[in-house]
């Protein structure tokens, strides 16, 4: 049996109503003078008619106890008492709580709707109020990664603020790993030890949970719930086949996990907008995946603003609803040249591409003039030591260190001898009879670091850092025949194209919830400012071209933003787009049986109210007492004298 708890303690102050209802049963009532013939019809009233003092003697009468039960049925069922469950034996417990994002699918209508998270925190809280008796209790949150939501602790009004603050986190989550820390944070501690571990058991990693021997009871929560999701978004630029003008393509990819047709809108929309730019109805059949296409037609002012792709009507789990992206900034590449020679062959080959927006400026102009953070700047004859824009080239730098590597003297009749064709750069060229008059052996980093060889001279090597592509010609592409051959114009758009790719993956690539954010900056940047949802703006550092942001807990559009030396800011969407996370259907949960005993149970209501029961037991007794009084007292049989003399005689 377990404890009794009363939740609303304030309702027993109704049984101070007992005082006022037996004081009115041992009030006299009050006596009035009244003349009358004769006073032999009042002989029969009580003696106590006749005491001078205001009270009378209580007398146990059968309204009076129905009304005292009534009373007390009604002080109880406002006390709210409730039924907890039993002892959770142990000295010490874990308990493991997962709040990952399938935890936040809805559970219940009306009053009583809320979350699984919601239903696991109340089966928590039960946890901690039938410890045993000098039992203490630790509290770990599973999300992406194991945290340690509380110590050991003992009062349970600690571990209950502690699990009152969990949330559900938008990423997938990794139970193995708390219930692993639980074990290893009680394996050194004496006494009895015992994991509880609350979770839906939809889980997106399946690897078998291990407890290193200590006994772990897994309880779920919630019910199944039919869900639709978007598990993948892209976005890219485009042209329209018929209009000829650019068009942002965003690919949706909606999946169902529901055992019925579910008929669906995916609208597209620009963040801070409230009319949709697209939108399509579909009807997705039970466990399909549908791939939709969305267009549009965006103007200079919304390049590379947020883009949400959302699906509507909502379902129980809000969160894979809504996809994030950015929209495209278009198909001609920005590209600024920054050269000290009158003529240069890289300008003319850049001029061939129609979708390349080139700006000419000297050397000395790059730490002056406004260069876009997604610009491919190439620089020629010389290596400054910060260059603005996202990817750089460096054509015949002079001898010393450029971007990390040791240029050397220089070299005559270089004999090319081999290339690598595997690399974006390099992709569908050939280098062969091409012919360098003089040029700069390069230290490449690694085999790989070597793009271009001359025997064991490195002529085009790669300087790329994290969130940065850089790459370095060790001569001037005009001491060689190389201008007159089809493989320079397909290196120039090569570059150009690998800098198309990193301005549509963004400042950050692809990122899934749950990953830290690494953001390319331009070089001289050593801080930045960081605002999304669910994280305040907060300043990071900066350093070698890019800045780390901590894991993101929640899906939606990360703004990061820097002012020196160049003002400039990117916008970074987080997607959790997990097929795993979003089926919301509990499964079998893999249990490593050798590393623990196991007791997989359903998590019992966090109580039993017995409110309802006692508030009707009152309405009864109530009833009872009505009829008592209201009733008809059934008046004696008539003596019948004459009957019982004529039988005498």
């Amino acid at each position: 049996m377990g404890a009794l708890e009363l939740l609303n303690r304030p309702g027993l102050w109704l049984l101070a109503g007992l005082g006022p209802l037996v004081l009115l049963y041992i009030l006299k009532i009050r006596r009035v003078r009244v003349r009358v013939p004769s006073t032999w019809l009042w002989q029969a009233a009580k003696r106590d008619l006749m005491a001078k003092h205001p009270f009378k003697r209580l007398v146990a009468e059968l309204p009076l106890l129905l009304q005292i039960l009534a009373l007390l049925a009604l002080a109880f069922a406002l006390s709210r008492p409730a039924q907890r469950g039993g002892r959770v034996q142990g000295d010490h417990v874990a308990i493991v709580v997962d709040t990952s994002a399938s935890m936040g699918t809805r559970v219940g209508s009306g009053a009583a709707a809320g979350t699984r998270l919601d239903e696991a925190k109340r089966a928590a809280i039960e946890v901690t109020t039938a410890l045993s008796p000098g039992s203490d209790a630790l509290v770990i949150e599973a999300a992406r990664d194991a945290r340690l939501a509380t110590p050991l602790e003992r009062d349970a009004k600690h571990l209950r603020a502690a699990i009152e603050q969990l949330a559900p986190q938008d990423v997938e989550g990794d139970l193995g790993a708390a219930v692993a820390l639980a074990a290893d944070r009680l394996r050194g501690l004496g006494g009895s030890r015992r994991i509880v571990v609350l979770t839906d058991g939809a889980l997106a990693r399946v690897a078998p949970l291990a407890a290193a021997g200590i006994p772990t009871d897994v309880r779920t929560v919630g019910d199944a719930q039919e869900n639709a999701a978007i598990v993948r978004m892209d976005v890219r630029a485009g042209v329209d086949p018929i209009t000829k003008r650019e068009q942002a393509q965003v690919f949706v990819m909606v999946q169902s996990f529901g055992t019925k047709p579910r008929d669906v809108f995916v609208t597209l929309a620009i963040d801070g907008k409230s009319e949709p730019v697209a939108s399509r109805r579909v009807l997705v059949a039970p466990g399909e995946k549908l791939p939709v296409v969305l267009t549009f037609e965006p103007s200079v002012l919304d390049r590379g603003a947020g883009l949400l792709a959302q699906l509507s009507p909502g379902d129980a789990l809000p969160v894979d609803d809504v996809a994030y992206g950015r929209v495209p900034a278009g198909q001609r590449m920005p590209v600024t040249l920054a050269s000290r020679a009158p003529y240069s062959w890289m300008s003319r080959a850049l001029d061939a591409d129609p979708n390349v927006s080139l700006q000419r400026i000297t050397v000395d102009q790059l730490a002056t003039v406004n260069v876009d953070p997604d610009a491919l700047v190439l620089v020629e004859g010389a290596c400054p030591a910060e260059v603005p824009g996202h990817d750089v080239v460096i054509v015949a730098p002079p001898e010393g260190r450029c971007l990390g590597l040791d240029v050397g003297p220089v070299v005559e009749q270089p004999q090319i001898t081999s290339w690598e064709a595997g690399d974006p750069r390099l992709r569908f060229l050939t280098m062969d009879g091409v012919h360098v008059a003089r040029g700069r052996g390069l230290g490449a980093l690694g085999a790989t670091g070597a793009l271009l060889r001359a025997g064991k001279i490195t002529l085009i090597a790669d300087a790329s850092i994290p969130g940065r592509s850089g790459t370095i010609v060790g001569f001037d592409v005009g001491d060689s025949d190389w201008p007159l051959k089809a493989s320079f114009v397909l290196f120039a758009r090569n570059m150009v194209e690998q800098a198309r790719v990193h301005r549509a993956q963004g400042a950050a690539g692809p990122v899934s919830t749950g990953d830290p954010l690494r953001v390319a900056v331009p070089a001289g940047v050593t801080s930045v400012k960081v605002e999304g949802p669910g994280m305040p703006e907060r300043e990071l550092p900066a350093k070698g071209g890019f800045a780390i942001v901590p894991a993101t807990a929640h899906a939606g559009l990360y703004k990061v933003r820097w002012s020196a030396p160049r003002v400039g800011s990117v916008l970074i969407p987080a997607n959790l787009t997990s097929d795993k996370e979003s089926d919301v259907r509990p499964r079998p949960i893999a249990i490593d049986a050798t590393a623990g005993t196991f007791t997989a149970t359903r998590a019992p209501d966090a109580h039993r109210e017995w409110a309802p029961w006692l508030a009707l037991f009152a309405a009864l007794v109530l009833a009872l007492d009505v009829w008592w009084l209201t009733r008809r007292v059934k008046a004696p049989s008539p003596v019948k004298v004459g009957a019982k003399v004529g039988a005498r005689a």
